[in-house]
């Protein structure tokens, strides 16, 4: 089965085609333009360069959330685009799942993304083939994930943005406790989104294309702004 990848749920526009449990290739950009701009070229010249068009794919996966909001609805909208004109089916995948993927066979991994505010979108996963959820995925202040983490025994492997961005608060408060991945594993991946994506497949998931949502986890600036008005 090949499986079509994107996750824009960051700054990183992401796409991956995998064919069963082999990755085929994969295109991964962090530039100074939008996921409009660079997602569809990306997947586009993945395809050419793997002489495959878009009805050789089987399963359409993306990263649904948390994240950005501008880059979860780019790429939510170009995933159920195709998967409606192919007639294939469509799994969504967490974005933090996603990125607990960078650190597989490990025994604790706590994903986290910058929320602002000393916020981050976090879940906090026990590591083998797949993440196995300790904490799912949700918003909550810095300070309270740190007693979460502090309540675990052994180390912690903390991935993602917003692990760099709490650095020093983290290790203030943990110490050795804390293992900060290296730089390069901060980032998402198309190819973790194709795995998780043919695991909900093979677990019976497919989405509605219709009434498929971004898992946003928190109201957007707008609505947050609006409700401080009232």
């Amino acid at each position: 089965m090949r499986v079509l990848g994107i996750d824009t749920s960051t700054l990183m526009t992401t796409c991956a085609v995998m064919e069963d449990e082999n990755l085929l290739g994969e295109f991964s950009l962090s530039l100074d333009m939008s996921h409009s701009e660079a997602l569809v070229p990306m997947i586009r010249q993945l395809m050419d360069n793997l002489k495959l068009k878009i009805n050789d794919i089987d399963l359409f996966a993306v990263a649904s959330g948390p994240g950005s909001f501008t880059g979860l609805r780019i790429g939510l909208a170009t995933a159920k685009s195709l998967a409606h004109v192919t007639g294939k089916p469509l799994v969504g995948v967490s974005s933090l799942e996603t990125l607990s993927m960078a650190v597989p066979y490990q025994p604790l991994v706590a994903a986290m993304m910058d929320a602002r505010r000393d916020r981050v979108f976090t879940g906090v996963y026990r590591m083998e083939e797949y993440p196995e959820a300790l904490l799912s995925p949700d918003a909550i202040p810095v300070d309270e994930l740190i007693d979460y983490l502090k309540d675990l025994d052994g180390n912690v492997i903390l991935v993602g943005d917003g692990a760099v961005a709490y650095r020093d608060k983290f290790r203030s408060a943990l110490g050795d406790k804390a293992v900060f991945a290296p730089g390069h594993l901060n980032l998402s991946s198309g190819s973790a989104v194709c795995r998780l994506g043919s695991r909900k497949y093979r677990e019976g998931h497919i989405e509605d294309i219709f009434i498929m949502a971004p898992d946003y986890l928190r109201d957007s600036q707008a609505q947050r702004t609006l409700k401080d008005k009232r």
